[in-house]
């Protein structure tokens, strides 16, 4: 037992001072290629056996015979590993090198392509993530293009529909400071129509501002579903007889929910003005609120004739205007933004779809639940 015991020591010992030189090598190589890390690590599991041996060898006093025979069998048993750990280093450095060279190009704003070459497990897992990444990043990518569209659009149009009224202020303002308007009252009444036509574009960026930096703050309540539509359809009902549109909201379910009324009225109002101005005369413009599993869904369906599907999700984005984008009622394009970015603070969602001889436009929004009033925020 005592043999055995020294054997193992003297073992032990050879093997742990080729170890810490192994470990300062690799130290010092850190840096470099995984070739000669993975050549170091080879060359340590063999220095290490070589020195166990030759320290056991020493301390048994073998003969020269057995201990060329023993250094020479752990000689060839390193040549064989260091060979195989260079080889794998090679392929895995080779491997590594190919997707060095596809995530670049996906830097460099391409699309991440994952190397075709069989790799590694860990290799192929990072190939996994990249993929994933340059998926999200294109998506990214996508809406920017979309918002940097839309951007540029409401420029345009905003210039374009502030130019007009502009315009005419300027011209009837010297009118009446030269005298030469006949009809005093109808010039202000039409100034002042202008003035109000241009109040609401600039509440409207204001608003869409706020949504858009996260800075709207919500003061939620308890309120029916009932009452809400019914202000909005008083409200809306002055500027449907005057375009000769039919308000229908025979399908109002008394349902509770939990939001800030001022805003939830504007949602309300801002879709109710898009359905009557987009609907012709003698049309119909109907609103339902319909209890759906945890929500309720609220529907305004107008007469316009329907949007064209490639336009469908462009209906919320900022400056969509649809194909009558330079007619004055068509505004900046921001109501819809406007709708949408309410109802997501609410927590809720808003979706249109095509029916029968026009739209319908639905905003989906959680129940209150019974017995629970939500804290202002």
């Amino acid at each position: 037992m005592t043999d055995i015991l020294l054997i193992a020591l003297f073992a032990f010992l050879g093997a742990a001072v080729a170890g810490l030189l192994g470990a300062l090598v690799l130290r010092l190589f850190r840096h470099r290629s995984l070739v000669v890390s993975l050549t170091v690590v080879a060359a340590v599991a063999v220095t290490a056996m070589l020195a166990g041996t030759l320290a056991v060898a020493w301390a048994m006093f073998l003969s020269p015979h057995d201990l060329t025979v023993v250094t020479t069998v752990v000689a060839m048993a390193a040549v064989v590993s260091l060979v195989t750990a260079m080889l794998l280093g090679r392929w895995v450095a080779a491997r590594s090198r190919e997707l060095t060279l596809a995530a670049r190009s996906f830097g460099e704003g391409g699309t991440f392509a994952a190397p075709v070459e069989q790799t590694t497990a860990e290799l192929a897992s990072l190939a996994e993530e990249l993929a994933a990444t340059s998926a999200k990043l294109d998506s990214s990518r996508a809406r920017e293009r979309t918002l940097e569209a839309s951007r540029r659009e409401l420029v345009a149009w905003i210039s374009h529909d502030l130019r007009t009224p502009l315009a005419g202020l300027r011209a009837m303002s010297e009118a009446l400071e030269d005298g030469m308007a006949t009809d005093t009252g109808r010039y202000l009444r039409q100034i002042r129509t202008e003035v109000e036509r241009m109040n609401d574009m600039v509440g409207d960026l204001f608003e869409l501002s706020r949504i858009h930096a996260g800075s709207l703050t919500l003061t939620p309540s308890r309120t029916s579903v009932h009452d809400l539509v019914g202000d909005a359809l008083a409200g809306a009902d002055p500027l449907a007889r005057e375009h000769g549109v039919r308000l229908v909201g025979s399908r109002v379910d008394a349902l509770p929910v939990d939001v800030d009324s001022k805003e939830m009225s504007r949602v309300l109002g801002n879709l109710l003005i898009n359905a009557i101005r987009r609907t012709p005369a003698d049309g119909t413009v109907a609103v339902a609120a319909q209890r759906s599993d945890d929500t309720v869904v609220l529907s305004v369906t107008d007469g316009c004739g329907g949007i064209p599907e490639e336009d469908l999700p462009r209906v919320f984005d900022t400056g969509w205007r649809g194909s009558h984008a330079r007619t004055p009622p068509a505004g900046a394009g921001l109501g819809l933004a406007i709708v949408r970015g309410i109802v997501e603070a609410h927590e809720g969602r808003a979706g249109v779809r095509n029916v029968a001889g026009g739209c319908c436009f639905e905003v989906t929004l959680p129940l209150a639940p019974v017995g629970h009033r939500r804290s202002a925020r």
